[in-house]
């Protein structure tokens, strides 16, 4: 795990949800050289990107509660506490679209948007 994983308001991954995954792949990889590892996850792959031997970000195909969703780079701020930031959303004039939910052997996410309708993923790592 990086610094900036553990740095509390750091930005510390990036991630791509997309319906056309091998499309993503080649496109990438072409661009930026990026190589790509997919590991299995549940009923899901999911893809690591690294530059170099660095692991950049990730991607995985849209999941199915976000049929419809376009393709788009998400990005993630790591906090000490998921569960208590979510709270502060909502009286800070914001919205909490997916409330805090784990990812195994990962952490704890959510994803918020601030009040002008950005959005962006909070983050605790195990």
């Amino acid at each position: 795990m990086s610094d900036a994983m553990k740095q509390p308001g750091a930005f510390s991954w990036n991630e791509l949800t997309t319906t056309d995954v091998d499309g993503a792949k080649a496109f990438y990889a072409e661009l930026l050289g990026w190589t790509m590892d997919d590991l299995p996850s549940g009923d899901m792959t999911y893809t690591m990107l690294k530059a170099g031997e660095q692991e950049v970000g990730g991607m995985m195909a849209t999941p199915p509660e976000a049929a419809g969703m376009p393709a788009m780079w998400g990005s993630y701020v790591t906090v000490e506490d998921v569960d208590a930031q979510a709270s502060k959303v909502e009286k800070l004039g914001g919205k909490v679209l997916v409330p805090p939910r784990d990812i195994p052997n990962v952490g704890r996410f959510c994803v918020i948007q601030d009040p002008q309708g950005a959005t962006l993923s909070l983050i605790t790592y195990v």
